[in-house]
């Protein structure tokens, strides 16, 4: 935030981190930043409402963002100190206690079931589902602020409680909401690159060139301006909130871009970032607004494993900054076995409607279940390389489809495959979770409102990781975690060493 800031020069961002120096209290510390903005000369034991002469209302409102928003500021602090303490803990008292044994499956099937990594944002428990920060879905709707009362969380509500640990009121995420507008902006060289491709690639390969030309404003490179890694976050910080604010205006341009003959919609700087992620795509009905803020909150994160997350890390571990870290992990969502998934869904539930109708029975949509089945292919949105239960992801959408859409006919016939495929899936004795996932239900949702382009749909995905990854990319550098170097074996070295273990 810089000083000599007067009257109504205002920004270009109310929300800098600076940690309190250990001889200022965090109130103090919230006074003295106000202060340095204004650049005025109020003493620090001066604490009124900031009302005082020379002060205009408006600059006053701005204040009482910036109260609020140091709010998040000293709770992430905090949370940082004391954070960093426990992993000493952890580290001298029981650095040394196993997880558990590493077999050869684990080394030939991706790593699945080894514990590797660590991920404070969320926890994936495999009966349970995802929690954030300790909280299932179902307590995030309960308990993060909405739009409306009744209504779907608000994306800048988890990003707060995935930043802070701490669930966050109304006052705090509208000022938060205003603290990402604020940083809204794209400059003219992003839309350049993407310009340079061609109007036919793919939306996530214009999304990931768009977000690597972000890149270009990025903050200090903390490892050359500042020697010490304690302060490596703060950069990191300052990029993440940033690409998180960007992401949603790149995303809108690509759609307009390809599906709408580059006919760009604006943003509504009255809007939260859900409800003017639909608004700049072209959607302004209220339940499409209520949709996208669901939609964005539940695909944030899933835990450090999955490819996007984990890329994600891994480049960053090398001290990427955010930008170059998210457009890898963007390249890893783009493929069909991951963020890809969710277009496959919508498409080849579209072929089950070509060949059998809207109207399928329920004998008819078994015949084609194990068509697919035979034909070698899966079926797409069932299944979790994790969950061992329905994704509770696809429970609140199926929820959200109940309450706002009970008659529409592929609703209905994502109702008959939750009903239809698990027993097959059991039945077959391959799949180890016969139960749909996110990806079951997302798109038909979307396709309602009018978001038809299937190919479109893991752009979105794109946008909503972003909040989940950036906010444990600022973790990672917080508590100093190291650079990701596992160890690597060939397939003789497997075989001698099995030998030498017979």
């Amino acid at each position: 935030m810089s000083s000599g800031i007067k009257g109504e020069e205002v920004g270009p961002h109310l929300f800098h981190i600076r940690p309190p120096p250990s001889s200022l209290s965090a109130s103090n510390f919230r006074v003295k930043e106000c202060h340095n903005f204004l650049g005025n000369s109020l003493p620090l034991e001066f604490r009124p409402s900031f009302s005082a002469e020379g002060i205009n209302s408006r600059t006053t409102a701005v204040l009482g963002v910036l109260d609020i928003l140091h709010c998040c500021d000293c709770e992430l602090y905090n949370s940082k100190i004391k954070s960093v303490e426990r992993l000493k803990k952890l580290k001298s008292e029981h650095g040394k206690v196993q997880l558990g044994n590493i077999t050869v499956d684990m080394v030939l099937g991706g790593m699945r079931g080894m514990t590797g990594l660590l991920w404070e944002t969320s926890l994936l428990d495999a009966e349970e589902g995802i929690r954030f920060r300790n909280l299932s879905i179902p307590e995030c709707q309960k308990k993060l602020p909405a739009a409306k009362p009744g209504g779907e969380p608000l994306p800048e509500g988890l990003l707060w409680l995935l930043l802070t640990g701490k669930v966050p009121n109304k006052e705090q995420v509208d000022a938060l909401s205003k603290e990402l507008r604020s940083r809204a902006t794209v400059p003219d060289h992003v839309y350049k690159a993407i310009d340079a491709l061609p109007v036919s690639a793919h939306p996530m390969t214009q999304f990931a060139m768009g977000v690597m030309a972000l890149q270009v404003k990025k903050s200090q490179n903390p490892r050359t301006e500042d020697s010490s890694a304690f302060r490596y976050w703060e950069p990191t910080y300052e990029d993440s909130l940033s690409l998180i604010a960007q992401l949603p205006i790149v995303a809108a341009y690509v759609y307009r871009r390809i599906y709408k003959n580059g006919q760009v919609i604006p943003k509504d700087d009255s809007l939260d970032y859900g409800g003017n992620f639909a608004h700049m795509l072209g959607f302004d009905s209220p339940d499409m607004k209520e949709l996208m803020r669901l939609y964005v909150t539940i695909h944030t994160d899933h835990e450090g494993g999955n490819v996007s997350a984990h890329t994600g890390h891994l480049v960053a571990s090398a001290l990427s900054d955010p930008y170059l870290s998210f457009a890898a992990a963007l390249n890893g969502l783009a493929g069909p076995l991951h963020g890809l998934a969710n277009q496959e869904v919508l498409l080849w539930i579209k072929s089950v409607v070509e060949e059998c109708g809207e109207n399928i029975t329920t004998d008819q949509l078994k015949d084609y279940v194990w068509k697919t089945l035979n034909s070698g292919k899966v079926v797409p949105g069932f299944g979790h390389g994790v969950l061992r239960n329905t994704d509770p992801r696809y429970l609140c959408q199926r929820e959200f489809a109940l309450k706002h859409l009970p008659d529409d006919p592929l609703f209905q016939l994502v109702s008959k495959l939750f009903e239809v495929v698990p027993p097959i899936l059991t039945e077959l004795g391959k799949v180890k979770n016969p139960w749909p996932n996110v990806d079951a239900h997302s798109g038909v949702l979307l396709n309602h409102y009018g978001l038809t382009e299937a190919r479109y749909y893991t752009v979105l995905f794109g946008v909503s990781r972003s909040i989940g990854i950036c906010s444990q990319l600022i973790w990672d550098r917080a508590l100093g975690l190291p650079l990701e170097r596992p160890k690597s074996v060939t397939m003789e070295w497997l075989e001698n060493y099995c030998k030498k273990s017979a």
